[in-house]
Order: structure tokens, then C-alpha cells, then sequence
């Protein structure tokens, strides 16, 4: 049965960004930047990047989670909230203009959920804002316990728990820590906090017809935050039985979630998903407390009952549980002007909201520097002869690539990566800097763009990485063993924001081998050219032997084992074919030359 929901909204598309203007008029502490619809960020009054001399504590994702998470906006709390769509991850430009917005010399902690979209696009843009000169680090929480450990690189999704996580963090901030001990505590905070959830019903999204999925005396185990389906559908049970569960599956010792064991002291906290009457949540903490006193031997220090971090208008709650000590409850405890810990808010009215803010000028490249020179150095010349080689094998292999991909994926791989080559070789000719191979690199990654989806995202985290470390050595000529440097920085980021390494069937399988080769043999003192052209091979091997993996990345994770063993992964097998084709075309250009 179907059926479309009822709303008190207007256009279903302005639902977020009217959120948000009654927010800031509700709470003066709170200010907007002036960007809509496209930027959506939430942030303290009192805070400016130019003059903020402590950490910035900035998180978000999706809307439709509210307080979550521009409701913690606040000092003792987050300096800033990102906010997407409903249920979509917010994107890199509003990202960055929250960074900008609130980050002074003593950096910013990103703290991510883990979703694939929020780990990617909050990704490049920590990447981007450091090679603007921001001091950034990221902390990412999966507190989810729902399910058995995961098959695959997806791992436990970020819920109600993050919340905690946020405080500690924040209060960390507040109290004038360094980025690096801020991000320490958060980081510890995320590995001792766990949460499943419970669901009565499924939420209904503005302006669309939802599905009753559960029908009526149903009720779903182990669910997110995003109306995706649960781990288990079962039978409505008394509250008692219902939290009975939900506490032995976080507090499993075979699964090993969370380091609680007996006489561990923690925090509770019961979280309504938007539906759900105060009555229920406080029985449903009532019934908690002592079964995790007298079941389970703990010690219940604090107890935070109500509505953090919704799915609309589900009918349901989550229950999180965090181990705690002096430092953990101090940091809960501190106080903070976040609207929805809750506290009071005071303060007088500044304007409702500011301009975007641009990079700085020192941060800003001149914009004589992309422009392409009118004649190429030597270095410039054989930079050009190796992209336009690497761009054209990946055009001359897009059939192949579509051929393989739509065996493991959804067919498209080849016509993706074409579009990025094509974009690649026009830039080239109008405005790449090749006289300077840091800013080629850069200008690269804002080429990909237009590739789109998550390969456009991770090849432009690929890019701003390897710009990052290329940029430390401008002073000086950029030999072989600093594009390995590069490549070997680039890899990690990669790695870092997508979840992939070694052996996981993805482009990584061939850049992975060749960073460790071209390695060796520079360390060996080989000639640079043979050097990359021998790790070409390996990159080339690399992505073959991909035929032999398990998939544990993207749509192929969902494919037979038979069909994969048939195919190489198409995103390794273009990674490897633009690395030959460059290394190939460096030797023969090289060669030329001398």
C-alpha cells in the first residue's frame, strides 16, 4: 500500500534552505552564509575565520535528521554545520565555504558519519582546503551495531552516537586544545560509542509517496537513518523485550562493537527518530538503565533521553552507549550554547546572515599562473607529451572499458572516463601551466570534474593530494623521487576517503604495485625513466590480477564470483593503461631529447 504523505511545507525543493532561514530567526547565536539554494551552512555568530583563535569544529550531511546537525551549532559544540539535501550528503562547494567561513590558524576537525558520499565529498574538500593553506584533519564515525562485522569496505554507518562524539570534540575545542589533540579526542570518543536503532514505521520524504513496507504488527531491527530497510523485520514487541536486544547486540562480546565489558562505566543515550512520543522514549530509558546496571554489571553515569538525530517522521528510536572516564564526562559536561544539547541561549541579534567567503588572498593562485605558457620548458614539453598520451589511451579504451563494466557494474565506466580525458586534453590546450608540474596536477583534478559521480571524486581527490605534496617542493625542481612522493600521497588519500585498499578490485590494485616498484628502483638509484616504465608493468599486472579478487568496493560487491573471475575491474584496467601510456611516452620523449 502506498499512500503520499502530509506536509505543512511548500515546494518540496526549498524545504531545507526554509529550515534554515526559521532557524536563525528562532536562534540569534546562529547565522547563514548568504549562498542559497546552492550553499547551505549553519554557523556561530560570534565566529569568524579571519579572528578565530581556537580549533573549528565543523560536521554535517544529510537534512531531514533535525536537531541534526545545525541544531548543535554553538561554542562548546560544532563551530559550523554542513547541511545536504534530505537525505543527501551536503556537496564539496558548501563544504569548503563552511571551512573558509570559520577556520583561523588553529585549524579544523571534520567530523564525518560514515557514508560513502559524506566520506568522499567531505574528503575532497579537506583535501582542497589544505592546499589552500587550512589545517585540517578528519575524524570518521561508524558507531552502528547493527549488523555482524561487514563484507566489504562500506563499514559500520555513522548514527546517533556521532552526537557524543561532537561534544567531546567540541568542548576539546572550546577549551583552546591544539587540532591535533582535539581530533585525538574525538577519534577516542568514536572508538568507544555504540547504537542500533528500532523502527515502528517507515519515514515519509517531502513531496513523495511512501511505502509501508512493514505492514501492520511489524516492526524493523537495525535500521539507519535514511529509511533504508533494517537488518531483520519481526514482530511488534513489548519495549522491555525490544531494549533487552538492542542492549545485548551492542554490548555482544562476540561482535566486540564497542571495549565494554563489566564494570565499565558509560553514558545512555535514548534517541527518538522524529515519530515517537517523549512518553515512549522515557519508557524505553527507564526500562534501560537498570537493565544495564543489574544485567550487564555498568555503571550508568549520564542518561540523555529525547529527540538528536531524527529520520523525519519515523515512528521509532536508537539507543547509543559510550564508554566513559573523567576526560569523556568532563568534555560531556562542559558547557556549550549548542540550541539542542539542550541549553539557554543568550546574546544579541546580529544579522541573520553573512556573505560567502572567498580564499584568501595569500591562498589565492594568481591567475597569470593558469594560463599556458607560450613556450614549454623542456620539463613542461615532456609533462604535455605524458598527459595527452595518458588522456588519449584512456579515450582509445572506452568500449572495452563499457564492455567490462557492464559485467560487474552499470556499464558506464568507459564513457565516464572518456568524458574526463576529453576534458583533460581541451583544458591542456587552453590553460594548463606546464611550466609548473604542481599547478598542471591541480588544474588536472579541476579538469576531472566533469567526469561526475564517484570516480570524478576520487581522481580529484587523486589530484589535490599528489598537488599537496608537489606543492611543498616549488622552491626547487621537481625530480622523479618527488612525483613518486606524489603518487605515494595520492594513493593514501584515495585509500583514506574511499575506503579501498590492496586487493579490494579497485584502481588501487594498479597504482598501489606501481608506487612500490617505482619505489625500489628509484631507491636502487635506477634510471627515472626504466624506473616508471617498469612500474608501468606493474601497474598493468596488477590491475589483470584484479580478475582474482573478491569485490568488496561498489556495485561489484553484489556480483557473482564467476562473472568477476571473467573481467578485470575496469577502473584498475584504466588506471594502469593512462599510467603506461604516460611512462611509455616519457621514455620516448626523454630519449628525443638527449
Amino acid at each position: 500500500m502506498a499512500f503520499q504523505g502530509k506536509k505543512l511545507i511548500n515546494d518540496p525543493n526549498d524545504v531545507v534552505t526554509e529550515f534554515i532561514e526559521g532557524l536563525v530567526e528562532t536562534y540569534p547565536g546562529l547565522q547563514y552564509l548568504d549562498g542559497f539554494p546552492e550553499v547551505k551552512v549553519v554557523l556561530r555568530a560570534d565566529v569568524s575565520g579571519a579572528t578565530y583563535n581556537k580549533v573549528a569544529v565543523i560536521s554535517g550531511g544529510g537534512s531531514g535528521h533535525e536537531p541534526a546537525h545545525a541544531g548543535y551549532v554553538g561554542e562548546g559544540m560544532l563551530t559550523a554545520a554542513i547541511c545536504g539535501d534530505v537525505f543527501a550528503s551536503p556537496p564539496v562547494d558548501s563544504i569548503l565555504a563552511g571551512i573558509r567561513a570559520v577556520t583561523g590558524p588553529m585549524g579544523c576537525l571534520l567530523i564525518v558519519k560514515n557514508y560513502t558520499g559524506d566520506r568522499l565529498n567531505f574528503g575532497l574538500a579537506a583535501e582542497q582546503a589544505k592546499s589552500e593553506g587550512y589545517k585540517i584533519e578528519t575524524v570518521i564515525v561508524g558507531d552502528d551495531c547493527a549488523l555482524p562485522p561487514p563484507r566489504g569496505i562500506a563499514g559500520r554507518r555513522g548514527l546517533a552516537g556521532t552526537l557524543l562524539v561532537h561534544k567531546v570534540a567540541g568542548a576539546a575545542a572550546a577549551s583552546g586544545l591544539p587540532l591535533a589533540e582535539v581530533a585525538a579526542e574525538a577519534k577516542r570518543a568514536s572508538e568507544m560509542v555504540g547504537t542500533m536503532g528500532v523502527a515502528l514505521s517507515v519515514c515519509t520524504l517531502p513531496g513523495q509517496v511512501t511505502s509501508d513496507r512493514l505492514g501492520p504488527g511489524k516492526m524493523e531491527l537495525g535500521l539507519g537513518i535514511h529509511g533504508e530497510p533494517g537488518a531483520a523485520v519481526a514482530d511488534l514487541q513489548p519495549v522491555d523485550v525490544v531494549v533487552s536486544h538492542v542492549l545485548n547486540q551492542i554490548l555482544s562480546q562476540d561482535t566486540n562493537y564497542v571495549p565494554i565489558t563489566r564494570g565499565s562505566r558509560v553514558v545512555l543515550m535514548i534517541n527518538g527518530l522524529g515519530a515517537t512520543p517523549v512518553m515512549e522514549l522515557m519508557i524505553a530509558a527507564g526500562k534501560a538503565v537498570p537493565k544495564l546496571q543489574l544485567e550487564h554489571g555498568l555503571a550508568v553515569e549520564r542518561v540523555y533521553t529525547g529527540s538528536f538525530m531524527t529520520s523525519l517522521d519515523m515512528a521509532g528510536f536508537s539507543i547509543s552507549i559510550m564508554k566513559a572516564d573523567d576526560i569523556i564526562l568532563h568534555r560531556l559536561d562542559a558547557a556549550t550554547t549548542a540550541l539542542s544539547w539542550p541549553v539557554g541561549v543568550a546574546g544579541n541579534r546580529p544579522p541573520a546572515k553573512i556573505p560567502i567567503p572567498m580564499p584568501p588572498s595569500p591562498l589565492t593562485r594568481n591567475v597569470e599562473s593558469i594560463n599556458r605558457p607560450l613556450e614549454l620548458t623542456q620539463q613542461g614539453r615532456i609533462l604535455e607529451i605524458a598527459i595527452e598520451a595518458g588522456a588519449n589511451a584512456v579515450i582509445s579504451l572506452r568500449d572495452s572499458l563499457n564492455e567490462w563494466d557492464s559485467k560487474v557494474g552499470d556499464g558506464d565506466c568507459g564513457s565516464t572516463m572518456y568524458k574526463g580525458a576529453l576534458s583533460i586534453l581541451e583544458d591542456m590546450r587552453k590553460c594548463y601551466p606546464l611550466n609548473d608540474a604542481a599547478e598542471t596536477v591541480n588544474e588536472i583534478g579541476s579538469s576531472i570534474k566533469s567526469m561526475g559521480g564517484t570516480s570524478g571524486i576520487l581522481y580529484n581527490i587523486f589530484c589535490k593530494a599528489a598537488y599537496a605534496q608537489l606543492k611543498e617542493n616549488t622552491q626547487s625542481e621537481i625530480t622523479p623521487k618527488k612525483w613518486a612522493e606524489a603518487l605515494e600521497a595520492a594513493i593514501a588519500s584515495v585509500s583514506k576517503y574511499g575506503g579501498a585498499t590492496a586487493g579490494c578490485r579497485t584502481m588501487l590494485d594498479a597504482l598501489i604495485p606501481a608506487s612500490t616498484l617505482l619505489n625500489q628502483r628509484l631507491n636502487a638509484e635506477d634510471d627515472p625513466c626504466s624506473a616508471f616504465l617498469f612500474s608501468s608493468e606493474a601497474a598493468m599486472d596488477g590491475a589483470e590480477s584484479t580478475k582474482a579478487m573478491k569485490a568488496q568496493a561498489g556495485r561489484s560487491s553484489y556480483v557473482s564470483a564467476e562473472i568477476l573471475a571473467s573481467v578485470p575491474d575496469p577502473g584498475a584496467m584504466a588506471a594502469a593503461s593512462w599510467y603506461r601510456a604516460a611512462a611509455l611516452a616519457l621514455k620516448q620523449a626523454t630519449n628525443t631529447s638527449s
